[in-house]
């Protein structure tokens, strides 16, 4: 295809390193469909005539049907996606195989061809995860009322519900969304038309084939057209994020399952036993998803790496944009899928939650606060009389409202009865009304207002 200024052939080490067929023929559809609009374009232009196209559109139907259907037979020799297509497209329709190529290069070729491949991708992953969403929103429907302990530092805070906390993972699953979305709106320019680097002396229609695929324009510049790959980066980070999110879920259903907690159970379809512990159900679905990531992230800085000392505008090192990226995807892709199930088939172990949520004197905050709402202390003073009850339920070995109540009045002697009614988890919850709260009606009210919007 390139063999008319060389004399001999390539090393087998030169074909081994520069060949990239292996993993970039996973854009035959796109290398394909902007063909199509190409040929298109140059016939409504006059450069190629009407039976030229008409050969290489016939041509191209039918290469894609070839690779679809298994029939097709790459080539390392050819080096690449567009190659082999262009090959066998000249030995399907001959000489007018040729033209084809005409107004464009193999740089903007392959920038389309990946632009359209990742548009594709964001696409297939934001229903994926719109889908997650809908499955962990209705999951904390179903479990709206159900008390746990919330964390930090993975210790005792105070209570929340498992339906709130599931709805966390809706909410950050919203932002990933947004994300890809807004990494989709810049991407949607077409480089078909800059050719090599400096556009073309064809009076080519770069708005038409810009159209024909479904960009909003033609790109601005030539050489940033071929030279950029900000889009692969924007899309590799917004994946990373979201399967750093995913794995956040990971290590506590690993947490929440084992025998120490037994917070949750993990269904058979999502766990494995072991080759000699017959008692052992490991969470390896979660464990796996966990340690996705490190690929994801690990294709994100491969990226930056390679492009970070490119002068403009292109070279081969962007060769090197592919393969970790598809894997990457594929891997983030199967990490959304499997986190799905194991949402769907997901039960809580509510009595042990109810028990784990009124442990650690995960009610002082309550005890504080109602300190400062009826008894009128400043918030600092309220927090140290807490902590001094605490410390007394500590030596007690009791529960906050298992303290006897002239033990707390030897501490803050305006203290009533009436402080045992704030110091139940049940009511520590249900008071926790305000905006973005863990109170169940909160929760519901969360939970169906994303289910109708993701239904939408």
């Amino acid at each position: 295809m390139w063999g008319g200024r060389f004399s001999s052939a390539p090393d087998a080490i030169m074909e081994e390193i520069n060949a990239s067929i292996d993993f970039d023929k996973a854009m035959f559809r796109q290398d394909i469909a902007g063909s199509k609009a190409h040929a298109a374009m140059l016939e409504a232009q006059g450069i190629l005539s009407h039976e030229d196209v008409a050969k290489i559109v016939h041509g191209l139907d039918t290469i894609l049907r070839e690779i679809e259907t298994g029939q097709f037979t790459f080539s390392r020799q050819l080096e690449d996606i567009h190659m082999n297509v262009e090959a066998r497209l000249r030995e399907l329709i001959g000489d007018a195989a040729g033209r084809l190529h005409t107004g464009r290069s193999r740089n903007d070729q392959v920038a389309t061809d990946f632009k359209l491949w990742v548009r594709d991708t964001i696409d297939a992953l934001d229903a994926a995860l719109a889908g997650l969403q809908k499955t962990l929103a209705e999951k904390a429907l179903e479990h709206a009322a159900v008390f746990m302990p919330g964390f930090t530092h993975l210790q005792s805070a105070q209570p929340v519900t498992f339906g709130h906390h599931l709805m966390a993972y809706v909410e950050m699953l919203g932002r990933d969304r947004g994300r890809f979305a807004d990494a989709r709106k810049r991407l949607n320019e077409s480089p078909l038309g800059a050719a090599a680097l400096a556009g073309t002396s064809f009076p080519i229609d770069r708005d038409m084939t810009a159209k024909a695929l479904g960009f909003d324009r033609p790109t601005a510049n030539s050489l940033d057209s071929v030279s950029d790959r900000d889009f692969v980066l924007e899309a590799l980070s917004a994946a990373t994020i979201s399967a750093m999110h995913l794995s956040r879920f990971a290590e506590e259903l690993v947490i929440w399952s084992s025998a120490q907690f037994r917070f949750v159970h993990l269904s058979d379809k999502f766990t494995t036993g072991s080759s000699i512990m017959p008692q052992k159900r490991n969470p390896d679905a979660a464990e796996l998803v966990r340690a996705k990531i490190g690929r994801i992230a690990g294709a994100y800085q491969a990226l930056v790496i390679v492009m970070k000392g490119l002068p403009l505008a292109y070279s081969k090192d962007m060769q090197e944009d592919k393969e970790q990226a598809f894997d990457a995807f594929n891997a983030f892709s199967l990490v959304i899928a499997a986190t799905s199930g194991m949402v769907a088939d997901l039960e809580p172990n509510e009595k042990t939650l109810a028990k784990a949520a009124g442990s650690g004197f995960a009610t002082a905050t309550d005890l504080a606060d109602w300190l400062v709402r009826v008894l009128d202390l400043p918030f600092r003073d309220a927090h140290h009389v807490t902590g001094r009850i605490v410390a007394l339920a500590e030596e007690l070995n009791c529960d906050l409202h298992r303290v006897p109540l002239a033990d707390m009045q030897a501490i803050e002697p305006k203290i009533t009865k009436d402080v045992l009614g704030v110091l139940s988890v049940r009511k520590s919850v249900m008071s926790r009304v305000s905006y973005g709260g863990t109170a169940p009606a909160n929760v519901r009210k969360q939970a169906k207002r994303w289910i109708r919007a993701l239904e939408r």
